[in-house]
């Protein structure tokens, strides 16, 4: 028992958590910047709703940033 090898090899690399963690900081970056547009008063419409960063920006880093995970848990780590 005592000549036992113990392996610490890890499935990723530092990169790869980097990478995976941009990513969810870029996601969550973009569910932000959705929030909100809404009006107080119900009875009022709101056309902030359907400004450009909630329309096209905010789904475009949701996206990026899910890219960015799946590249950082793929990417082949060199240890």
């Amino acid at each position: 028992m005592e000549n036992q090898k113990i392996n610490n090899d890890f499935a990723f690399s530092k990169k790869n958590y980097i990478l995976i963690i941009a990513g969810v900081l870029i996601t969550v970056l973009g569910y932000v910047l959705m929030i909100g547009g809404g009006s107080d008063n119900p009875n009022e419409f709101s056309y902030e709703l359907f400004s450009v960063t909630r329309i096209y920006i905010a789904p475009i880093l949701i996206l990026a940033g899910l890219g960015v995970v799946g590249w950082g848990i793929m990417k082949k780590s060199t240890n």
